[in-house]
């Protein structure tokens, strides 16, 4: 299995945009994980659901700063909220 990190966070104001269902708010989970091609798969989720959702945008291009960084920058926007997505 490919390396993977999480963390909850509580979303901003406009929540999260998500490729299936639009805009999610609230308490949620991130994923992000390595898919192994220099690129990261970012999921979301209502923290404790069984539903996860791809952040649009996603893959993520993984750059100098690695898996970390990626997940850092995606953590960070939801928690500005504004229908956030994958940071450019």
């Amino acid at each position: 299995m490919p390396p993977e990190l999480r963390s909850e966070v509580t979303a901003g104001p406009g929540g999260a945009m998500t490729d299936e269902v639009g805009v999610i708010t609230g308490d949620l989970t991130v994923a992000t994980a390595d898919q192994g091609d220099g690129t990261a798969r970012v999921r979301i989720q209502y923290t404790g659901a069984d539903e996860w959702y791809e952040l649009e945008g996603s893959p993520a291009r993984i750059t100098a700063g690695g898996l970390a960084a990626v997940h850092r920058a995606v953590v960070d926007a939801v928690r500005v909220g504004g229908a956030a997505h994958l940071p450019a």
